[in-house]
């Protein structure tokens, strides 16, 4: 070894650390979706209407959480961080980077993960109310309304299934062109972390409190629903 060379302590702590960019539950949540959203194409097409009903229940609990997770998450996981206005994402489309933040959703990504989400909210609320109790096929509050809106609703939820097929496309294809460019966005979404950069910090530790509570209050409103909505007395 040369004696000019560091010692391999010294070498070690001279390499700044990954800076952190997702929080472990958001990614536990991101990673659920492309399992969960063809599991329900599978089970509605082949006619596996329980499970379907339960992969269903699964995904509002996990939008729920996402959407508390949104408010009261770390700050990538904030929509106040990402979803920007006109002003920004246009500016964000001409070239500038410096309309976005440093780490997370760019102002396009942004938009691009709300309306997904909303569209998979919108997606699992119509599924509550759908089917036809003749065929054995209902979602748990399709009770609390009748027959004929019942099919309006049915087919909504067939239709808007493969709008949200449109949007997962355009996501993998969004993923595809920033990966062509050198912008690697599945690994930091499978790690948490990205390559040090200068003048670029990292997200802090998660807040395991508040992401038990918002997973407790999703799980508790995904089993409400469950068994129909019942008052609470």
């Amino acid at each position: 070894m040369s004696d000019t060379q560091p010692p391999l302590a010294a070498r070690y702590r001279a390499t700044p650390p990954d800076v952190s960019v997702w929080d472990p539950l958001l990614r536990l949540t991101h990673w659920s979706f492309p399992l969960l959203i063809p599991a329900l194409w599978w089970t509605a097409e082949n006619h596996k209407y329980a499970l379907h009903k339960r992969l269903g229940l699964v995904l509002l609990g996990l939008l729920v959480f996402r959407l508390l997770w949104g408010f009261f998450g770390p700050e990538t996981a904030r929509f106040a961080q990402f979803v920007k206005g006109p002003k920004a994402v246009l500016a964000y489309l001409r070239g500038d980077r410096s309309a976005g933040p440093a780490v997370g959703h760019s102002p396009l990504g942004g938009w691009s993960t709300l309306v997904l989400l909303l569209a998979m909210l919108a997606q699992v609320s119509l599924g509550l109310f759908a089917g036809d109790p003749f065929d054995g096929a209902t979602g748990p509050l399709n009770g609390l309304v009748g027959a004929r809106l019942a099919d309006t609703i049915t087919e909504l939820h067939e239709t808007l299934f493969w709008a949200i097929a449109g949007l997962i496309g355009l996501h993998l294809a969004a993923i595809c062109f920033y990966a062509a460019k050198g912008d690697d966005l599945l690994s930091p979404m499978v790690g948490g972390a990205i390559p040090p950069a200068e003048g670029v910090t990292g997200i802090g530790p998660t807040p395991w409190v508040r992401g038990v509570l918002a997973c407790g209050l999703a799980a508790g409103l995904a089993l409400w629903v469950a068994y129909g909505a019942p008052p609470i007395s």
